[in-house]
């Protein structure tokens, strides 16, 4: 079985401004005739990969992958301003009519999977199929779980200590008490606060991780957008009614999904995955054994390319 895809160059890239003092990176590969793909990276503030691009056939897939606001290429880099949940809904519309199509697969994963919903929801009519890796339903148990003391943090006790080693004299919820310190004028403090929120993230996101790609944490630009727009969004309970996606997913039982989550996802419970697939009716769920929340680990990757081939052979069967 095909893992992942040979890694290939894009074919082209652009800067789409979006309003608001924004502009948001775009990426095109793949086969720009074929059928068309949005992935959704995940965060908030991770940013567009080359692994992404290596999940889709670029002999039929018109790929198209984008940088969130405020992070990756887009610009200006770290800004949190006009920055909300609802403006990255907008954006993700934005792109679609820019490149004049019609309707597309959406495909997310972790905090993408958050707005490759809600972006269903509210743009039903342009969504062809959806495949979601490690759901995040963004709900405040959802939260809570990831950064509270008792949900992750009793699988990783010696992980989440060193979390919350900066935030240690302060007795307020961590994302509270992380808050300031990401947003520290002393460079110093701001980027070992960013370090250890996104070691904490790295370290409970697959079965096994390799000590010497910690290092490559140390650099801002890969620690501190994504520290710095979770905990502002967070902080802002992700911007979104409480329950939302839940509560609305019937909206989209005529939408053909597949929806993929590791067994042993630390980082967004299994039960968020499985408590969807319950109310999603047209929803297909691959629990994935011997996995946890990363692409990089190949059985999700595996899972997620499977799911590709055949929403592929589904699409064009329907004449899509």
């Amino acid at each position: 079985m095909t893992m992942v895809y040979p890694q290939i160059k894009p074919n082209d890239t652009e800067w789409l401004n979006v309003g608001d003092g924004h502009e948001i990176y775009i990426e095109h590969s793949g086969n720009p005739d074929g059928l068309p793909v949005i992935y959704i990276h995940g965060g908030p503030g991770g940013g567009s990969s080359p692994i992404y691009r290596s999940l889709f056939d670029p002999t039929i897939y018109r790929i198209i992958q984008f940088d969130q606001r405020g992070c990756g290429q887009s610009k200006p880099l770290l800004s949190l301003q006009n920055n909300n949940t609802a403006s990255l809904i907008a954006d993700i519309e934005r792109i679609r009519q820019h490149l004049a199509i019609d309707k597309w697969l959406v495909c997310g994963g972790s905090w993408g999977t958050t707005l490759a919903l809600l972006y269903a929801l509210q743009h039903t009519e342009r969504v062809s199929g959806m495949i979601l890796r490690g759901i995040f339903l963004a709900r405040q148990q959802d939260i809570d779980w990831l950064y509270g003391d008792a949900g992750a943090a009793r699988l990783f006790p010696d992980y989440y200590q060193q979390f919350q080693q900066p935030i240690a004299n302060d007795n307020r919820s961590p994302i509270q008490a992380y808050w300031p310190l990401l947003n520290s004028d002393n460079q110093l403090q701001q980027l070992n606060a960013a370090r250890q929120w996104s070691l904490w993230e790295y370290r409970i996101s697959r079965l096994t991780f390799a000590q010497s790609t910690e290092a490559e944490l140390v650099e801002p630009h890969l620690c501190l957008p994504m520290a710095l727009l979770e905990c502002h969004y967070f902080l802002n309970h992700s911007f979104i009614e409480e329950n939302y996606i839940l509560n609305n997913i019937g909206k989209l039982n005529a939408i053909p999904a597949t929806v993929i989550h590791g067994r042993y996802d630390a980082v967004c419970d299994v039960g968020q995955a499985w408590q969807l697939a319950e109310k999603w009716q047209s929803c297909k769920l691959m629990i994935v054994p011997e996995a946890g929340h990363s692409i990089a680990e190949p059985q999700i990757a595996a899972a997620f390319c499977q799911a590709t081939r055949a929403m592929a052979k589904y699409m064009q069967e329907q004449g899509c």
